[in-house]
């Protein structure tokens, strides 16, 4: 066998420190080189660059960012600062201003607040110095001013029933236009969380309480479908959204349903989950008969069979602490306004009209769905036109909290599909 003269662990180690630190660096590292450290230069070529580098279980993005966590807590500014510019000019493989940004806030969390402090100040310094190159330009901001990105802005609708809203700004540059989500009966806007946040990446997204539900008012009185529909359209004017891409699931869906078809220049797009557009008498008799429980014994007496509607057995015992959280939210719902929105859900009635919904529509149903069955979702999605029916497995009926992931890779399809016509 002949003798292989090159040193495989030292070229895998250049080549990803090239690929993470830049060429220019490292050639001016290796040439700068003396013979006091050139063994050194090759110990951590093999040894960093490679042995951990070279390891395909995290992403190099990943494990930038833990460089910069680490350095940035031991103090090592010469190294963070190094890895800071690298990373922002590293393409696919370093990290955006707004990602080197929550690296930094975290270290403020787990490393000390000094840490990030001199963090943020290195850090600044080298955008403003790469900045122009990059496209990025740092802007007067005030701390009095700023929102949770993972929250937004919150808010609340002038007009009577006031609505609580959370108005999430798009982390890209350009928003792809706005998104809105309307929750289900006995939940509130918090319900959205992660699709919400997910769709933050390129739209504007407005979810809210509806009227007798989470920080909403809640007048007295039963509700029909149309008063909430004119809710939404009231906060749609208000803030001055323009068309909207409605996501509602099971009340929300109806609400989507009936603004269509009320004020169609408010809808670009719709999203209809785990709902329905009218109930058979015997379903209606059972809402009804919920109405008069509610009214005479509280929330309580029907938050158990609730949970069993809205969550499927094995969903139910895998995650107690999920369904945990959606019961306390529903049991704590102001008692008017939930009677009021079970009157609107249970009369619900826009079967012979859904025809006249003319914007795209995607009809979401969860397999396991008691509360809406696939059949109730097949019916709204035969008679839209231009409308699409997924069912989403091991779903019952809140399926966005069941199965978060194929719920939102649906909604991104759907809305991919939008863009593209």
């Amino acid at each position: 066998m002949s003798h292989d003269p090159i040193d495989h662990d030292l070229e895998r180690g250049l080549r990803n420190r090239r690929e993470i630190l830049g060429e220019a660096w490292v050639e001016r590292s290796i040439s700068n080189a003396t013979d006091f450290n050139a063994e050194f230069q090759n110990l951590i070529t093999r040894f960093a660059w490679h042995e951990i580098w070279s390891r395909p279980g995290l992403p190099a993005q990943t494990r930038r960012c833990i460089v910069l966590a680490i350095t940035a807590s031991m103090g090592r500014w010469e190294e963070f600062e190094l890895h800071v510019r690298a990373g922002l000019q590293s393409g696919e493989t370093g990290l955006t201003p707004d990602e080197l940004k929550e690296v930094l806030m975290q270290i403020g969390v787990y490393a000390g607040v000094p840490a990030a402090n001199t963090a943020f100040a290195l850090a600044q310094k080298i955008l403003r110095e790469l900045g122009p190159a990059l496209g990025y330009e740092l802007a007067p901001a005030s701390p009095l001013q700023v929102d949770h990105p993972g929250v937004g802005r919150i808010g609340a609708t002038r007009a009577r029933p006031s609505l609580h809203y959370s108005l999430r700004a798009p982390r890209r540059a350009d928003s792809r236009g706005v998104v809105v989500l309307s929750h289900a009966l006995g939940c509130d806007l918090d319900m959205w969380d992660f699709l919400a946040n997910r769709l933050s990446a390129d739209y504007t997204v407005l979810s809210y309480d509806h009227r007798g539900h989470g920080g909403s008012d809640a007048p007295e009185g039963l509700y029909t479908m149309a008063e909430l529909a004119e809710d939404a359209a009231g906060m749609l004017r208000e803030l001055q959204t323009g068309p909207v891409t409605w996501i509602g699931l099971s009340m929300g869906g109806m609400v989507g349903q009936e603004l269509a078809l009320r004020h169609p220049d408010l809808v670009s797009a719709l999203v209809i989950a785990n709902s329905t557009s009218g109930y058979p008498e015997a379903a209606r008799a059972a809402w009804r008969e919920r109405i008069e429980t509610v009214r005479a014994h509280g929330i309580e007496a029907i938050a158990d069979a609730v949970m069993e509607r809205y969550f499927h057995a094995g969903f139910r015992q895998s995650h107690a602490g999920t369904v945990a959280a959606f019961r306390r939210r529903l049991v704590s719902t102001d008692r008017t306004g939930y009677l009021g929105c079970c009157h609107a859900v249970g009369t619900v009635d826009t079967t012979s009209r859904l025809p006249g919904i003319h914007a795209p529509t995607l009809v979401i149903a969860g397999e396991l769905d008691q509360g809406a069955p696939v059949a109730m979702s097949e019916t709204m999605a035969q008679a839209i036109p231009n409308a699409r029916l997924a069912v989403i497995a091991e779903a019952s009926h809140l399926a966005v909290a069941e199965q978060p992931e194929a719920f939102a890779a649906e909604v991104e399809e759907f809305l991919a599909g939008l863009r593209r016509e």
